[in-house]
């Protein structure tokens, strides 16, 4: 998030007047002095790594950014968490990084689009049904949508950066994003796994994997 994004002045000591916040749902907002800046932020993080996608303000804007780690999924885990027609798109793919980069996009968009919901994984990953164009466009991203079960409409983008897979959804159509100035290039970083270092939660126990 640039400063100039929320009309400061670019100087370290205004970082200082700048909060990230929850709603209720968890879902991040941005504070200046106390008060709501003019801009939706979604974050997400995966394998060592961020990413915040930022957006004009909104009540119909809310944005969904969600980043995954290209890595095999089980095909019992295509079962539970996919629609039948994402099954069938997924199991059509050839073995290995073809299939595993469908599948990790898949779930990447649910995320996105469940973001923009406020509900996150709360929801059940198959009220919505996911739709991929393979069209880039000269950076590199291609067309997303997303549809819900009540009929709800989803637009978004996604694309392939090395080791990860990127998704962004919103309500209305939006153009792709501009990287700001300074942002890392995914393209070219390593996954990180240093949870692996020290993986017991405070209280001495091994937490649960999760999907």
């Amino acid at each position: 998030l640039e400063l100039a994004e929320v009309g400061s002045p670019a100087a370290a000591a205004t970082l200082a007047t700048i909060e990230v916040r929850n709603h209720p749902s968890g879902a991040p907002w941005v504070a200046v002095d106390g008060e709501a800046a003019a801009v939706e932020v979604s974050l997400t993080d995966r394998a060592g790594w961020a990413v915040c996608l930022v957006g004009p303000a909104g009540a119909s804007e809310a944005l969904g950014v969600d980043l995954e780690l290209v890595e095999p999924r089980t095909d019992r885990f295509v079962a539970d968490f996919f629609t039948e027609r994402e099954q069938r798109w997924v199991r059509s793919l050839a073995p290995g990084d073809a299939c595993d980069a469908a599948a990790n996009l898949v779930w990447s968009a649910k995320e996105a689009a469940l973001k923009v919901l406020q509900v996150g994984l709360r929801a059940d990953t198959r009220t919505v049904e996911v739709a991929v164009d393979d069209r880039p466009d000269a950076r590199g991203w291609s067309p997303l949508t997303m549809t819900g079960a009540d009929g709800d409409r989803f637009h978004g983008w996604w694309r392939r950066d090395g080791a990860f897979v990127l998704t962004l959804a919103a309500r209305s159509p939006f153009a792709p994003p501009e990287r700001l100035p300074g942002s890392a290039d995914l393209a070219r970083a390593d996954p990180l796994h240093s949870w692996l270092d020290d993986p017991l939660v405070p209280d001495g126990s091994v937490p649960e994997p999760g999907v």
